[in-house]
C-alpha cells in the first residue's frame, strides 16, 4: 500500500509541475497547507475521496476513477458515543452560490461544505467566467465576470444537479436570452419547474424547457406580487435573487420559509437589500438597481444533517451528542420522535455564526422505542422537512408496531426504502409514495447499490450501521454529493465504515 501512495504522490507532483503550479499556489487551490501538499507528494498521507477528487478537479486530471466506484464496508452492530458536530448546510451553500451572481462586488462565502455538489457548481461557474476558488478550507471567493460566457457552461458539471436551475434568476440581469442545461441531482421522479417558471415570469423572465435545456429569454424586468405555484425553495430562492435587482417592491406570498430560503434572505441584507417578513410565508422585497459591494457571509449548519446524526443513533440505540443543530427547523422531527418513545436532552440554545440561526447540543439516548401513533409526512417549513422524512424509516425499523410513512411529494422515492428489507427489514409498499415498517426487526449485514438519490442511500448506510456482520454499501457517489467526509466522521464516534477502492 505505501508503494501505491507513492506512485500517486508522484503521479500528483508530476502533474502540478507540468501545469506550472507551485506547491504553495496548490496549497492554496485546495485549501491546505504547504506542508501537506509535501506530504502528499511524498506519498505519506491517506488521501480520502473527496480530497482525490479536488486534487483532481485543480488538476484537471482523473488520478482515479473514483466519483461512481467508491464502495464502503460497514461493520455493524458497534454503539456510537461521543459527540459530533454538524456541518454546514449542503441545501444553503447551494442558494448561497446561485445568490453570489448578483454581486458584481467580491463575495466571501465563510462554512462552506467541500461535498461533489459544490465541486460540481463551482466548475459550471468557471466554465462561464466565473472567478471562483477555495481561499482555505471552508471558505470560498466569488467575482462574477464583466460578460457571462454562458455558451461556454459546463453541460456535464450542470447536469449532475438540480441547483443549477437558480442561477437564472442573477443571469437575467446580465443576459437577455440564454440557455441553462436541464436540471439533474436525484433521481426520484418527475420534478417540474413550473413554480420557477410562475414565479419568474411575475417579474419579467420568461422560461421555455427546450429538448435538453432551458431557454431563458427577458421581457422586460418589473417588480410584482408573487403568488408561488407551489412550496419551492429552489424557486423562491430564484424569485428573490431576480427581485433583488429589480427597483421597487416585490411581494412573494406563499413563500416557504425554510433555512436555506432564510440564509438567502439574510445574505441579501448584508448586500444592502431590505426585506420584510423574513421567517415567514410573504416576503416583501425592495430591489436595488446595482449591487455592488465586497461582502462576507457565514452560511448556517445542516439540519438535514444533524437528523441523520439522530436518526442513527435512534436506530443503534445509542447515546450521541449532536453539536450545533440547528433547533428551530428540528423541532417537528422532534416532537415526532418523543411520541416513538426516543429520550433525548437539549442544551441552551445558542447562535450560528451568522449570528441569526439558532443552535441547540442534542443528546440521543438508547430507547425502547414505539412505531409513531399517526402516519409521518413531510410538510412545507415549519412542518417536518421533506429531506427529513427517509431518516424516520430506520428508526421505525426498530420501533414496536406498525408505522405509516407518506411521502406524497415523490413518485419513486418511498420505492427506495424498501431496500431496507435486504438488511432484514420489514417495510410493505402500499404504493409508490406510502410504505408500512413494522418492528422491531433485527437487521442483518448485506450488500446493495446506492440509489440514485442522495437519502435514500444515506438510510441503508444507517441501517446497515446497525446490522450486525458486515455490509458492503456500493457507488458511493450520491452519499458524497451531499456529505463532507461521512465515514471518517461517523467513525470517530464508534461506527466501524472502511472506504474501499480508496486510499
Amino acid at each position: 500500500m505505501k508503494q501505491v501512495h507513492k506512485k500517486i504522490g508522484y503521479l500528483i507532483s508530476e502533474l502540478r509541475k507540468r501545469k506550472g503550479i507551485s506547491k504553495k499556489e496548490f496549497a492554496s487551490l485546495l485549501g491546505s497547507s504547504i506542508s501537506e501538499v509535501t506530504k502528499i507528494e511524498n506519498g505519506e498521507s491517506n488521501l480520502t475521496t473527496a480530497q482525490l477528487t479536488r486534487i483532481s478537479e485543480v488538476l484537471n486530471h482523473n488520478i482515479l476513477s473514483v466519483n461512481e466506484g467508491v464502495d464502503f464496508q460497514i461493520e455493524g452492530g458497534h454503539k456510537l458515543k461521543g459527540s459530533i458536530a454538524v456541518n454546514p448546510s449542503k441545501n444553503g451553500a447551494m442558494h448561497l452560490l446561485a445568490a453570489s451572481l448578483i454581486n458584481k462586488g467580491e463575495t466571501t462565502l465563510h462554512n462552506m461544505p467541500r461535498i461533489q455538489e459544490i465541486f460540481r457548481m463551482m466548475e459550471v461557474y468557471e466554465s462561464i467566467g466565473v472567478d471562483i476558488k477555495w481561499t482555505d478550507r471552508n471558505t470560498i471567493k466569488i467575482k462574477p465576470p464583466k460578460n457571462f460566457k454562458l455558451s461556454n457552461i459546463n453541460k456535464n458539471s450542470a447536469s449532475k444537479m438540480r441547483s443549477v436551475i437558480m442561477t437564472i434568476g442573477a443571469l437575467s440581469h446580465f443576459k437577455n436570452k440564454f440557455f441553462i442545461p436541464h436540471a439533474g441531482g436525484c433521481n426520484m421522479g418527475e420534478r417540474t419547474i413550473a413554480a420557477h417558471k410562475h414565479a419568474l415570469s411575475a417579474l419579467g423572465v420568461k422560461i421555455e424547457t427546450k429538448t435538453d435545456s432551458y431557454l431563458v429569454t427577458i421581457r422586460k424586468h418589473k417588480p410584482a406580487e408573487i403568488i408561488m405555484y407551489e412550496a419551492s425553495d429552489t424557486a423562491t430562492t430564484n424569485a428573490l435573487i431576480t427581485a433583488a435587482l429589480i427597483p421597487g417592491k416585490t411581494v412573494i406570498k406563499y413563500a416557504p420559509p425554510n433555512y436555506e430560503v432564510q440564509d438567502v434572505c439574510f445574505f441579501l441584507e448584508n448586500l444592502g437589500v431590505k426585506i420584510e417578513g423574513i421567517g415567514t410565508t410573504t416576503l416583501t422585497v425592495y430591489g436595488k438597481d446595482e449591487i455592488n459591494t465586497n461582502v462576507e457571509h457565514y452560511n448556517s449548519e445542516d439540519p438535514i444533517e444533524a437528523m441523520l446524526f439522530i436518526s442513527a443513533a435512534a436506530t443503534t440505540g445509542s447515546k450521541l451528542t449532536i453539536k450545533r443543530a440547528p433547533i428551530e427547523f428540528l423541532e417537528v422531527e422532534l416532537l415526532k420522535l418523543k411520541y416513538m418513545n426516543l429520550k433525548y436532552t437539549l442544551s441552551t440554545p445558542y447562535f450560528s455564526k451568522n449570528k441569526r440561526t439558532k443552535l441547540v447540543d442534542i443528546t440521543v439516548y438508547p430507547s425502547k422505542l414505539i412505531a409513531s401513533p399517526t402516519k409521518i409526512h413531510p410538510l412545507p417549513y415549519p412542518g417536518l422537512n421533506i429531506d427529513n422524512l427517509p431518516f424516520f424509516v430506520p428508526i421505525a425499523t426498530q420501533a414496536l408496531g406498525t408505522t405509516l410513512i407518506h411521502d406524497w411529494t415523490w413518485e419513486n422515492r418511498a420505492i427506495y426504502f424498501t431496500e431496507l428489507n435486504r438488511l432484514g427489514a420489514n417495510i410493505n409498499l402500499a404504493d409508490p409514495h406510502r410504505v408500512f415498517i413494522t418492528g422491531p426487526t433485527p437487521l442483518k449485514a448485506s450488500q446493495l447499490v446506492c440509489p440514485p438519490a442522495l437519502r435514500p442511500s444515506v438510510i441503508i448506510l444507517i441501517a446497515m450501521l446497525a446490522a450486525k456482520g458486515t455490509s458492503i454499501l456500493r457507488n458511493v457517489y450520491p452519499i458524497e454529493r451531499g456529505y463532507e467526509n461521512l465515514p471518517e466522521r461517523l467513525s470517530s464516534v464508534g461506527a466501524k465504515i472502511k472506504i474501499l477502492n480508496d486510499l
